[in-house]
């Protein structure tokens, strides 16, 4: 059986989850193929030593270039800090590896544009980390939508909320940098948000953005206060080109919601609601249900999707079973090695992530000049 060896760079908690996807795949599916947890390398090296103790990797690194340069490494696991994306996705591409890159894809458009020329001279699977799209309600949700369920799409609702930036005594990490992050939460949730919306309901034809920094100077961690020049929150309206207009909202200011993404489309023929805090259950309302007394069969129904993936999936746990974060996380992850192994072209893709950038950015600019922008 064909073995592939990865490697990851960064072992911040994303690089963790990485690791236990890949680790974990022969526990879920039924594979042909196997993952070794073979390198691993982190900013600071006694981590990465200790990982090699407790969580199985073979070696340590002590630098990206040390990781992805070894012959024995196939592919390579991005979980770095943002603005380090562009220079070791390009250099594991141009070294022959397939990527498994975490988003926001880099930290601007034309930088995005790069990696995907490398990414399309190298002949190598790359693959974006959108990991909300593996949820089974998620993918049931696409199905429908492709069936044509909702009939042409009215409008649209996408929310990502977080409590995490609501206090101001808060250190100052590099994700409240611009040059480390590009944005704040517009990169960090906002990317999510636009490509749950462009998986399920196609590109953007316009929008307006607005950002909102609440707090311009946080603690930096060594006595003193640092500048806050990317935002806490952004707001959207957007239209769509098929027609449908709507709003996406990405805050770290919503005081009493942990990771909630809810996302909401108004079709002629039907309509769509999930929430991640339900992760289970997709909501679908078939407008061409019959209305009566009481109300005959109209309404919203829940489709209990839960952990129903197709085969080699579904092995363990029970497909009945409640479904977690991290279970669409070892989706994403099974579907890169996946397309690796038999050579089919990977979703998301770069070019999924190129687009991504591009709306972030178009954003960015919407924000900066109070005005509608045209992609």
């Amino acid at each position: 059986m064909k073995v592939y060896r990865l490697g990851i760079l960064g072992l911040g908690m994303i690089g963790r989850v990485h690791a236990y996807a890949a680790s974990s795949l022969p526990f879920y599916y039924d594979l042909p193929f196997g993952v070794r947890l073979a390198g691993i390398y982190n900013r600071t090296y006694e981590k990465a030593q200790k990982a090699v103790e407790a969580m199985g990797f073979e070696f340590a690194a002590r630098t990206p270039e040390e990781l992805i340069e070894r012959d024995d490494i196939d592919a390579i696991s991005i979980c770095l800090p943002n603005h380090q994306h562009e220079k070791y996705a390009v250099m594991a591409l141009e070294a022959g590896k397939h990527l498994y890159c975490e988003k926001p894809l880099a930290t601007s458009y034309e930088a995005a544009l790069r990696i995907q020329e490398a990414a399309d001279k190298s002949g190598k699977v790359a693959q974006m980390v959108f990991n909300n799209r593996h949820f089974p309600a998620v993918m049931r949700a696409k199905q429908l939508v492709d069936e044509g369920r909702l009939g042409r799409l009215l409008s649209f609702q996408v929310v990502y909320n977080h409590a995490s930036n609501i206090d101001p005594k808060k250190t100052a990490t590099w994700r409240f940098s611009r040059e480390y992050s590009g944005t704040g939460t517009l990169a960090d949730m906002g990317s999510h948000a636009v490509d749950l919306l462009y998986f399920l309901a196609g590109p953007i034809e316009r929008l307006n953005a607005t950002l909102q920094t609440a707090f311009p100077q946080r603690p930096d961690g060594k006595g003193g206060m640092a500048d806050v020049r990317v935002d806490d929150a952004v707001y959207m309206l957007a239209q769509l080109k098929n027609g449908a207009v709507g709003t996406i909202v990405a805050s770290k200011l919503a005081t009493g919601t942990n990771d909630e993404l809810d996302i909401r489309l108004y079709g002629e023929k039907g309509a769509l609601r999930f929430n991640a805090d339900y992760p289970g259950i997709l909501e679908f309302y078939d407008n061409t249900d019959p209305d009566g007394p009481y109300g005959g069969s109209k309404g919203f129904k829940a489709i209990e999707s839960v952990q129903r993936y197709e085969r080699p999936g579904g092995v363990m746990p029970a497909p009945k079973l409640a479904i977690g974060w991290l279970r669409a996380h070892v989706h994403s992850m099974y579907t890169f090695f996946n397309c690796v192994h038999t050579g089919a072209a990977p979703s998301p893709s770069i070019a999924d992530g190129v687009y991504n950038q591009y709306v972030l950015d178009m954003a960015a600019k919407s924000a900066e000049t109070g005005a509608w922008v045209t992609l």
